[in-house]
């Protein structure tokens, strides 16, 4: 199949290989995606496009530029010798979901009971190694083993993709090809290092490897040898993979002692336009309150309120914004978050979200983002996600039609905005 593929493709000649600063929420879905600072090896007046016949020409170009590069010919011949083209990887990259899967349905499967208890489980299991984890780097042992749980279910599922075959594929014919590319390049430095061997590099289709997925520069940035064999292995190592996880956090702002937010209950009037961050006393005095217990005190602090008005609220500091920087989504920083709660025994989410509310799907999301452009509240263009510009647009649409300026979208919105220009 690899060597018969004949439709030519387009991309940057390797030579003048173009790594970018990346950071990916987007490219594998729920994977932790981290900071890839990516040197740039960008020969401008060679950035013209070329056209490779098919899979098996790009990639000998690429094992070139690998080699000028330093990577030694044994692993080369390890590592790609017998390198296929994955059909599936382009299928997965390009799959668009009809419906925008509302928050409380994510969480209902990321912090389900069995998560829980099987969390709890393998805390009680592995606890001298997560202590040692929590003491060494800050991050409290729940935390580590919630976004095991969130990534992998505790190690059942990180993908048995080979990680080399998913990065060339999308490298060759994904949405992304250079950030893939420099991925790439980053898994054969990861071999060429002694840390895995090529046919035990595992993970999604998207090149996120092992237990708690880190994509490979993430793995050259972060992952940290926890049993002191002399490699980091967060396919086969609990110690590694904890040390990693906790490490990672660390480096992204984790505040030892801080917890990551806490359920809120918001006064009546509250302005849901705000969107800045503040502190706790700058918060309470607008009369926010905890749901149980009092506020923890952050310096900087912002409300989310990822079903709006109707649903619950929370004041979160610098850890929940370093659960982000793992991957930039709301819905996965509070599932980590209300999982590692939920794993130490706390309570979980006090009120109510609102199942009633019919789900958009991306149709109605595009649909949306043009009538908020027609009628003058500017978002970009039309994609199908809920994004920072979407939210904000249609906040201040909310609010000139007298509506609580929460940003959530709701078929009733998306109506009231068809109306105007029926």
């Amino acid at each position: 199949m690899v060597g018969n593929l004949s439709v030519g493709r387009r991309c940057r000649p390797l030579m003048c290989f173009s790594l970018i600063a990346a950071l990916s929420t987007s490219f594998a879905g729920s994977v932790a995606l981290a900071n890839a600072q990516l040197m740039s090896e960008v020969d401008t007046q060679a950035a013209t496009e070329v056209s490779y016949a098919n899979f098996q020409e790009w990639l000998q170009q690429f094992r070139q530029y690998a080699a000028d590069q330093g990577i030694s010919e044994a692993t080369l011949s390890d590592a790609l010798d017998g390198v296929r083209y994955r059909e599936r990887v382009i299928e997965l990259d390009s799959f668009q979901p009809e419906f925008v899967r509302p928050i409380w349905e994510y969480l209902d499967t990321a912090v389900s009971s069995t998560r829980i208890n099987t969390g709890r489980e393998k805390l009680a299991e592995h606890r001298d190694t997560a202590l040692q984890m929590q003491q060494r780097f800050g991050v409290p042992a729940e935390i580590i083993v919630a976004i095991w749980g969130i990534e992998s279910n505790y190690g059942s599922n990180f993908g048995d993709f080979s990680t080399l075959e998913s990065l060339a594929t999308l490298a060759y014919d994904g949405r992304r090809r250079d950030f893939a590319r420099g991925e790439l390049l980053a898994a054969l430095r990861i071999i060429d290092e002694g840390d895995i061997a090529a046919e035990q590099m595992k993970g999604s289709w998207a090149g996120a490897m092992g237990h708690t997925q880190f994509i490979p520069s993430s793995f050259e940035a972060y992952a940290v040898d926890g049993d002191g064999d002399g490699r980091r292995d967060i396919w086969g190592s609990i110690p590694d993979v904890m040390a990693s996880t906790a490490n990672y956090l660390d480096r992204a702002g984790w505040q030892t002692g801080q917890p990551w937010g806490v359920e809120v209950r918001l006064p009546e009037g509250f302005d849901y336009a705000q969107t800045e961050r503040r502190s706790t006393a700058e918060w309470r005095s607008q009369g926010v309150q905890a749901q149980q217990g009092e506020l923890p005190d952050f310096d900087s602090a912002a409300i989310v309120i990822p079903a709006g008005a109707d649903g619950p609220a929370f004041l979160v500091g610098a850890n929940f914004r370093a659960i982000l920087r793992y991957n930039n989504a709301t819905s996965y920083a509070l599932a980590v978050a209300t999982l590692g709660d939920a794993i130490a025994g706390r309570d979980g989410i006090q009120h109510g979200w609102p199942r009633d509310q019919e789900p958009l799907t991306r149709d109605d999301v595009q649909e949306l983002q043009r009538a908020l452009n027609r009628a003058g509240y500017s978002v970009g263009g039309a994609d199908g996600v809920m994004g920072p510009n979407t939210r904000q647009g249609l906040r201040n649409f909310q609010r000139d039609q007298g509506l609580i300026p929460d940003g959530f979208a709701t078929q009733a919105l998306l109506e009231r905005l068809r109306s105007r220009f029926q």
